[in-house]
């Protein structure tokens, strides 16, 4: 009797931790994987053509595109910076017309471009947008390269590095007053300069548009100076506006004076950590961030995966992700990449010599 009950004790204890582990399969499912091989025609459309960084993203996707040995054509198109909003339709719709598999985005507008994306969608093509996004409606999923309102909070905090807790008067120059991700980051950084103490004597004095053109970025750096005598730093959320705005105060001879922040690309703000003009700066990788994208969009356009929240999927060397609500846009879906990086002159040799490895940054943690 005695081993019959041990027996049946031991039947059930075999029964419930087999139970208990299939729970876990069930609550923990296998990463999603992709099948290499499908015959795809997809579209990587950044912001503007002639920007170091979408270049880089550009060199991601197609590192992506040979891993995954894509039969399609990875197609690398981008209006130029005076038609950035039109330029952008244009492709969609030409795209829709040439039937591709898949567009990824980086938008020059929220709600612009909204009617060719719809399109694309509703005739089955994938729109996956990163960097910058468009209504939730709009697309199938984000591609976020870092949370919108920490980048806020790393500029809110470089600034304080820089101008100290006396603090002093700064400016923002930024891309173009409809870049939806620029936009989001300057609030969430206006947000915490006046909520957080901590902050109290930074003063934001303009915000000021250079179009992520050069020249454009150059003379409004140039034109803050003129406007603002007490003018201690330019903060440029823009690779193009932070490298043309410490061109401008190299050329003035104001290095020194008036400090240039924001986000940068290492290989382009060298020089200007070296020789005064920006004391520090921060960044993701974008190739990493092409490279994300191109994943996931061939993911979804193969239906291996559907653009839901839990959803778990791998993205070769870059690891396992998960689909996630976008707590800054209602009804929108994203996938978080990270992390920052911060560039300044004590990991300069290794940044400069490492090939764009600065520092990773938690922004809740640079607050002095």
């Amino acid at each position: 009797m005695k081993m019959r009950k041990l027996q049946l004790l031991l039947v059930v204890v075999v029964l419930l931790t087999l139970s208990a582990g299939l729970v876990r399969a069930q609550d923990d499912p296998e990463p999603i994987k992709a099948e290499p091989g499908a015959d795809l025609d997809m579209v990587l459309l950044p912001k503007t053509l002639g920007n170091a960084v979408f270049d880089e993203a550009h060199e991601g996707a197609m590192e992506a595109d040979e891993e995954l040995e894509n039969e399609g054509d990875l197609i690398f198109n981008a209006p130029t910076p005076d038609n950035a909003i039109p330029g952008q339709i244009e492709i969609i719709e030409a795209s829709i017309t040439q039937e591709v598999d898949a567009i990824m985005i980086s938008a020059n507008d929220y709600e612009q471009l909204l009617p060719s994306t719809q399109k694309a969608m509703d005739d089955d093509i994938t729109v996956v947008t990163w960097d910058s996004p468009v209504a939730p409606e709009g697309e199938d999923l984000f591609i976020a390269q870092v949370d919108f309102t920490e980048v806020g909070s790393v500029m809110a905090n470089m600034a304080l590095d820089i101008l100290g807790e006396e603090g002093g008067q700064f400016a923002i120059l930024s891309a173009t007053p409809d870049a939806s991700n620029q936009n989001a980051w300057i609030e969430a950084m206006k947000a915490l300069l006046e909520e957080d103490d901590t902050y109290a004597n930074l003063e934001l004095v303009d915000v000021v548009y250079g179009n992520d053109d050069p020249d454009d970025s150059y003379n409004e750096a140039l034109g803050l100076v003129d406007s603002y005598p007490d003018l201690e730093l330019i903060m440029a959320p823009t690779t193009v506006g932070i490298a043309a705005a410490a061109k401008a105060m190299q050329d003035e001879e104001l290095c020194g004076e008036i400090a240039v922040s924001g986000l940068g690309l290492p290989s382009e703000m060298q020089e200007f950590v070296e020789n005064g003009c920006s004391q520090e700066f921060a960044l993701w990788s974008f190739k990493d961030l092409g490279y994300l994208t191109y994943y996931v969009s061939y993911l979804l356009a193969t239906d291996a995966m559907d653009a839901e929240e839990g959803v778990t999927f791998e993205a070769g060397r870059m690891g396992t992700y998960t689909i996630e609500a976008d707590p800054n846009r209602e009804g929108g879906l994203r996938v978080l990449m990270g992390p920052f990086s911060l560039y300044n002159a004590d990991n300069l040799e290794e940044w400069a010599a490492g090939g764009d490895e600065g520092a990773t940054v938690e922004a809740t943690e640079e607050a002095n």
